[in-house]
């Protein structure tokens, strides 16, 4: 179901966050950008009126809508990279990546909501509360282990090419890089790991069933395998570079399709 927010409140919210997702996204991308004022103050507004617009979605309980769980995600992206970019001085430069995805993110979740759906019971709400907010972590961390994975893979292009790029001039350097998509790599995979556990006991308060493989269990355990075999790769093969960039987009593209992308086919397309 095609769905907009309708009520004045929640619209305006809405349209807030969103124009400042859009202002984020174009500040890194003018001329001379830098670590600076305009860059901190534009991150943090949109921080602030994703996270103020994602409360206002859950406040009273949790919502399984498509719309709904775009948003939360955008919403605690924002704010991981903004306490990434705070505490290491490259990881601003993923901004002209991550930005402008988060931007057509909210796009998509503003104009697309999907039916929502009631939780099942069985489970204890503190958690379920848990197993939510485990997934939305994860979700956000691996979203900036791809983003720093296609920073590395387009800075290696370039290099290869011996033609550097507007864009490439403006991403971390490929060491940078690594190094921000191995630790938050092996911090997905660790939040990864307590989701699936999570959602495992969920699964049996809720059917008395441990083990029941549904597309979003099986999904998250290809990603979780994929991602394992990378940060095993990482220390016995050295393997790096374009090689293990792939590896971390996939393991975000089976991710997605767990999550937001199940959501996708079931409210939208069925």
């Amino acid at each position: 179901m095609v769905d907009l927010l309708l009520t004045p409140k929640p619209l305006l919210l809405n349209l807030a966050a969103l124009a400042l997702l859009v202002a984020a996204a174009l500040v890194p991308l003018r001329s001379g950008a830098g670590r600076d004022m305009p860059f901190w103050v534009m991150v943090g507004a949109a921080v602030v009126n994703t996270a103020i617009f994602a409360l206002t979605l859950v406040l009273g309980g949790w919502q399984t809508d498509l719309g709904t769980t775009l948003w939360v995600s955008i919403a605690a992206t924002t704010l991981l990279f903004f306490l990434i970019a705070a505490t290491t001085r490259a990881n601003w430069r993923l901004a002209p990546l991550l930005m402008p995805y988060l931007a057509v993110l909210g796009v998509v979740a503003s104009v697309v909501r999907g039916e929502p759906r009631p939780m099942a019971g069985g489970a204890p709400a503190i958690w379920i509360d848990l197993h939510i907010i485990i997934s939305v972590l994860t979700y956000a961390l691996l979203t900036l282990a791809a983003v720093a994975s296609l920073a590395v893979f387009l800075q290696e292009r370039a290099l290869k090419r011996k033609r550097p790029t507007r864009l490439s001039r403006m991403l971390p350097a490929v060491v940078e890089a690594e190094r921000s998509a191995d630790r938050l790599l092996l911090a997905s995979g660790v939040v990864l790991g307590l989701g699936i556990v999570t959602g495992l006991a969920t699964q049996y308060f809720e059917s008395g069933t441990i083990w029941r493989i549904d597309h979003k269990t099986l999904l998250s355990l290809i990603a979780f395998g994929l991602i394992c075999a990378l940060l095993l790769g990482h220390r016995v093969c050295g393997v790096r570079g374009r090689v293990a960039a792939r590896v971390v987009l996939v393991a975000y593209l089976l991710v997605t399709l767990a999550f937001p992308g199940v959501k996708f086919v079931t409210q939208i397309l069925l």
